[in-house]
């Protein structure tokens, strides 16, 4: 039997118990829709493959994607907007790295020393995640998703429906899980 300490959205600690480590991935997706995690960000942000960022599984680390209402594409972790950056390969003498796709956002002065990162200036930042070169998991991947193809949340189609009709002025429901504000 394996253990795996959640903290929840509202900082209450929760352990689970696994039966098998087949079982642990889906464990972290099932509490992670809820944005629970399962541990903290590491220097430099998660790694993960390039080939995995158009249908990565957010739920894994405890976020989601969201888009805000000017149409911009974020994850959302901790209460933390991270946004969507596309970085070109360097070749030069001192670094050769292959292209990458990072989510990361400013620096707040709470934020622990070790995952701020300093870039050209005075500008801080935190990566949540990286994904660059390493071949394909499909461990990381969102269930029933296909390789290269962003997924869809489901439709409101897919959930129950509701008890008694809303008013006439309320505000429609989103059409997607991630369309749900993050806070």
């Amino acid at each position: 039997m394996l253990h795996i300490e959640f903290t929840t959205d509202l900082g209450a600690k929760v352990t689970v118990d696994v039966e098998n480590a087949s079982a642990l991935l889906d464990t972290q997706r099932q509490y992670g829709r809820l944005g629970w995690t399962s541990g903290e960000i590491p220097s430099g942000g998660y790694q993960f493959p390039l080939e995995n960022e158009p249908d990565f599984d957010w739920h894994l680390i405890g976020a989601r994607k969201w888009t805000s209402p000017d149409g911009e594409e974020l994850v959302i972790h901790k209460g933390h907007a991270y946004r969507r950056r596309e970085l070109e390969a360097v070749d030069s003498r001192k670094m050769k790295l292959p292209a990458a796709v990072k989510y990361s956002r400013g620096a707040k002065s709470t934020d622990p020393e070790h995952i701020r990162e300093k870039s050209d200036g005075e500008f801080e930042y935190v990566t949540l995640a990286i994904f660059r070169g390493g071949k394909r998991q499909e461990r990381y991947a969102t269930p029933g998703s296909r390789p290269g193809t962003p997924t869809q949340a489901p439709t409101q189609a897919a959930r129950p429906a509701p008890t008694r009709p809303a008013p006439a002025l309320a505000r429609p429901a989103p059409t997607r899980a991630d369309d749900e504000p993050p806070f």
